[in-house]
């Protein structure tokens, strides 16, 4: 059963309380662990003293503060650890609350590397940036996460998709303790991860294919330790020349490939480490739908767990940083150090690197999955729609708009069905018709990519959108507004008769244009939209636009939204009605700010 929106806030709360205790008592830890340090340093001082200066002590009593600070120091480094990971759990919290009450707009991931303004509706419906809606849903700590669910959102899933999500996110919502878990991971809480320089790497052919050389190599190594006991035993220096000179040679002709192997590129193995923990912590879940298990079983290949796999590449990856170590750089040559990691990183490739993309998925989809998750656990009144199969339909009570707060959100009920399949919606400016479009197309959105509804009820058949509603002219590209706005509308058109059936949401149709080219054209455009099977909405402040339904035989509707002037102050109440809008009130408002008309 749902939990109430304020019980989860209360869970909320409780947490952050616990977890600020263990921040305390750490931080107390911490202080403590940091004056016995100092204390054991001013020991060493004195035995040292007591022993060199004074000689009233053996030297070898400075070992005993030595070890004791080393011990505490390890201690100290695991007391920080944890402390930190309580802190992360308390941000992890406070970032729910507020989202819970609507504070979260800023603080989150915007997803604007997703953001296209070509596409059909992402501008238009706000999928991001900040604000959006991606910056609401996002919680995942991968990319490959934050990718997976914008591209969810950027285009419809597959009924039976949706449904295999439904119950997923299901499962997921209330696993909290998973959640937070995944939240702290890695060394710092940023999304990390980035999985096309990884891929790069991982599936990049073979660049040392001679197996010779590894051996050849292992070979000068051990004969290069062999001089150098000759040289120290019997002073003679010419054998370990010559080998260090073969192995410069031997380096030299393996430069580019090596290069390639060790370096991949600027990002290919960054945050393995928070890799590596989020797919052991996928591993150890118990998962119950079908689809979670099948996510988890792609993170095992051959027997060998994703998780202690990219481990071992990480602990590679450290053995490669390593030769920034002056002491490592003057035994490189002699000891083939760089050759032989090469081979070891070749070898990992040569096993896991097919694997990689499949284990990036899993990772990515069951992410996308937990932002759902967090969504329908933090929106408790949110349903899932449902879906119908019939010629196209939208039918929703109570919708409301994702990004307003729920105190100031005010729903309506929207109907594209039974013979309905436009709704014109007349009223003035600022009065809610464009809202009213776009949460009629976020809730499409959220439907189509798995997700719960800010509805109270959603019947609905699979719909792709496509939206005019904020379009702008584009200096850079030379478009006039209505250049950009017919180039959409033509976009919109491409999308209808396609499966799935189109939702078109059109925004003050052709007002780039003159009323009588603005009526035919919008007429035009209507029809051409509905014979290919589409239904929508159109918004427009022209009353003449409305006179356009007698010809459609009852496909179009005409509802308004209402506004109220008095005492030079205009009010609205954002209720949708039947019917064209009757008042005006572009004059009164003109003179309530002093124009003379």
């Amino acid at each position: 059963m749902y939990p109430q929106r304020m019980s989860v806030a209360e869970e909320y709360q409780r947490r952050t309380k616990q977890r600020e205790a263990v921040v305390a008592r750490h931080e107390t830890v911490h202080v403590r662990l940091g004056n016995l340090r100092l204390l054991m340093a001013v020991g060493a001082a004195a035995i040292a003293w007591a022993s060199l200066k004074q000689h009233a002590l053996s030297p070898w009593w400075i070992f005993a503060p030595v070890v004791g600070f080393a011990a505490l120091a390890a201690y100290h480094s695991r007391v920080l650890r944890a402390r930190e990971l309580a802190q992360r759990a308390v941000a992890f919290y406070r970032t729910g609350l507020a989202r819970i009450e609507d504070r979260w707009a800023g603080n989150g991931q915007t997803g604007e590397r997703f953001n296209d303004p070509h596409h059909v509706y992402a501008a238009d419906l706000d999928l991001f940036g900040k604000g959006s809606l991606f910056e609401l849903l996002s919680t995942a700590r991968t990319r490959k996460g934050e990718e997976t669910l914008a591209r969810w959102l950027l285009a419809p899933s597959a009924v039976q998709q949706i449904r295999e999500r439904h119950g997923a996110v299901r499962e997921l919502r209330d696993e909290l303790d998973f959640r937070e878990d995944l939240a702290v991971l890695g060394t710092d809480a940023n999304v990390g991860v980035y999985p096309e320089a990884l891929l790069r790497w991982a599936e990049s052919p073979s660049q040392l294919t001679a197996g010779w050389i590894r051996w050849f190599s292992l070979l000068l190594a051990i004969l290069a330790v062999v001089s150098a006991v000759v040289w120290g035993v019997f002073g003679t220096i010419t054998p370990l020349i010559v080998i260090i000179l073969i192995e410069a040679g031997v380096r030299h002709r393996l430069r580019d490939p090596m290069k390639q192997i060790l370096h991949g590129s600027e990002h290919a193995f960054r945050d393995l480490g928070l890799l590596a923990g989020v797919l052991a912590r996928f591993e150890r879940q118990k998962f119950a739908s079908e689809r979670l298990q099948s996510l988890q079983r792609n993170l095992v290949t051959d027997g060998i767990s994703s998780s202690k796999a990219i481990q071992r590449l990480r602990r590679i990856v450290e053995l490669v940083d390593s030769r920034e170590n002056w002491f490592v750089r003057l035994l490189d040559v002699p000891l083939m150090y760089s050759v032989q990691l090469a081979f070891v990183a070749e070898r990992w490739r040569r096993v896991h690197g097919r694997a990689v993309r499949s284990w990036l998925d899993a990772v990515g989809e069951i992410e996308a999955l937990l932002c759902l998750a967090t969504y329908s656990y933090e929106h408790p009144q949110d349903p899932f729609p449902e879906f119908v199969e019939d010629a196209a339909c939208l039918e929703g009570a109570g919708i409301g708009h994702p990004l307003i707060p729920e105190a100031k959100c005010v729903r309506n009920d929207v109907s594209l069905c039974h013979g309905v399949r436009t709704l014109l919606v007349s009223g003035s400016n600022m009065s809610g018709k464009s809202t009213l479009m776009r949460a009629v197309g976020m809730n499409t959105v959220l439907a189509m990519a798995g997700a719960p509804v800010r509805a109270e009820r959603l019947r609905i058949t699979p719909l792709q959108v496509g939206a005019s509603i904020r379009v702008n002219d584009s200096l850079q590209e030379g478009h006039s507004r209505f250049y950009a706005e017919i180039t959409r509308l033509r976009q919109v058109l491409n999308l209808a008769g396609n499966p799935p059936s189109l939702l078109f949401l059109l925004d003050e149709l052709l007002q780039g244009t003159n009323s009588q080219d603005r009526r035919v054209g919008a007429e035009g455009v209507l029809m051409g939209l509905l014979k290919r099977g589409a239904i929508g909405m159109i918004s427009t402040h022209d009353l003449a636009l409305a006179e356009i339904g007698g010809s459609l035989d009852g496909q179009l509707h005409n509802v308004h939204f209402q506004e109220n002037f008095a005492e030079g102050r205009m009010t609205f109440d954002y209720r949708l009605r039947e019917g064209t809008v009757t008042k005006s009130n572009g004059l009164e408002l003109m003179r309530s700010i002093g124009l003379e008309v």
